[in-house]
């Protein structure tokens, strides 16, 4: 009966690592493929590479905090229980990708062992306040952060780094020697080059930041009970996420990555750039990070600064002809040709973008709903479970 139990148990992680795979990949690798500096099938494997090293490395104390720490008595994660637990865990996230928006493991996974802590009054309410705080902090700052640069330094920052996507091929590879020869494409600059290196890289890091801190979510019930030895349950984890990542990711690669708002190159980097520091910021203080909320308010934070920067602009043009009885539209479009602030994003300054071409508010609006529901499923969902199934006796 054991052997069964651990069996079903280790099917239900890998679900978990499935939709784990679908909700972070799009955070991760969203805005190099929305800017289209990667294929979707080349993300995902980039996402399972660096998952694995990060899981491997420094995701074993997430683990141990998720599986010891967050409840007084680890006594509690019996076989069934942490069946149920990732049970909550997996069905939870599904929902979330099954809507194309990436919810955060962290919160449900917590929020689905919590059910567990509450409902078997074994719940270490200091850890949980101090997870919970940064929750709520980090967020704001990536957001805020984004904002700020949206606003105030993104044309400048794009004027400099001049990363306009060229036609064709980033690179060409010869084939006709001994040894492929690889070549810039025929519309390539080295600071092009330079600039998809440097997105694709910090994906690269946010992906390995995701494993030190999502990999837990995965197997920390099972690790916990001592049901499933350490480094297997990593990689079973791992290959689940990859799964995941190749197959379901695929929607919230659109969510992140067009959706929301539109990420030419330089707008990617600083998403990726302000979300990496922070979830490896966390990931070091042994905070299981809310990797998909902060970069997602980050893509969110830099969108809603682009637009804010638009009518901001428009406001000036207003004021300057303050003494005019009438104002057009055409007008003030032209009157932006000659001062001194670049344009915004790609755009010429005879065609500046309304709000709604930088920033989608439905599409906010149903990722931050839906980003809150998730985890509360896991949480309220295992809390009954526990507290009224009198299988648990708790």
């Amino acid at each position: 009966m054991t052997e069964v139990l651990l069996i079903i148990g280790v099917v239900v992680a890998i679900f978990v690592g499935y939709n784990i795979g679908g909700s972070t990949t799009g955070p991760a690798f969203g805005p190099a493929v929305g800017a289209g500096a990667l294929s979707k099938t080349l993300a995902a494997g980039l996402m399972t590479v660096f998952f694995f090293i990060g899981g491997w490395t420094i995701g074993r104390r997430v683990v141990d905090t998720l599986g010891t720490e967050l409840v007084t008595d680890p006594g509690i994660f019996t076989l069934p229980a942490s069946i149920t637990v990732l049970f909550f865990i997996g069905l939870a996230l599904f929902v979330g990708n099954v809507f194309g928006v990436p919810a955060s493991t962290s919160m449900t996974a917590v929020g689905a062992i919590a059910g567990l802590g509450l409902a078997s009054g074994s719940l270490d309410w200091a850890v949980m306040g101090e997870i919970v705080s940064w929750w709520l902090v980090a967020p704001v700052i990536g957001f805020w952060i984004s904002a700020v640069i949206g606003r105030y330094f993104y044309a400048t920052l794009n004027e400099r780094i001049a990363l306009a996507q060229s036609e064709g091929k980033l690179l060409t590879v010869d084939r006709s020697g001994l040894i492929p020869a690889i070549s810039l494409g025929p519309n390539t600059t080295t600071r092009e080059l330079f600039g998809t290196g440097v997105v694709i890289g910090i994906g690269c890091i946010m992906a390995f930041s995701s494993g030190t801190s999502n990999v837990a979510n995965a197997i920390a019930p099972l690790v916990g009970s001592g049901s499933l030895e350490m480094n297997t349950g990593i990689i079973i984890a791992c290959v689940a996420v990859g799964i995941g990542a190749f197959t379901i990711a695929r929607r919230t690669l659109d969510t992140l990555g067009s959706d929301i708002t539109q990420l030419p190159l330089t707008a990617a980097i600083v998403v990726a750039t302000v979300s990496a520091i922070l979830v490896v910021g966390l990931s070091a203080i042994g905070i299981p990070a809310s990797f998909v909320v902060i970069a997602t308010m980050s893509i969110i934070g830099l969108g809603w600064g682009r637009a804010t920067r638009t009518m901001r602009v428009s406001r000036e043009s207003i004021s300057e002809k303050a003494g005019e009885t009438r104002m057009s539209v055409g007008s003030l479009a032209a009157d932006t040709e000659g001062e001194s602030l670049p344009p915004i994003g790609e755009e010429e300054p005879e065609d500046i973008p309304s709000a709604s071409d930088l920033f989608n508010p439905g599409t906010t609006a149903r990722v931050v709903l839906m980003q809150n529901v998730v985890p509360l499923i896991s949480t309220v969902g295992a809390y009954l479970v526990f507290r009224f199934v009198p299988v648990f006796g708790f």
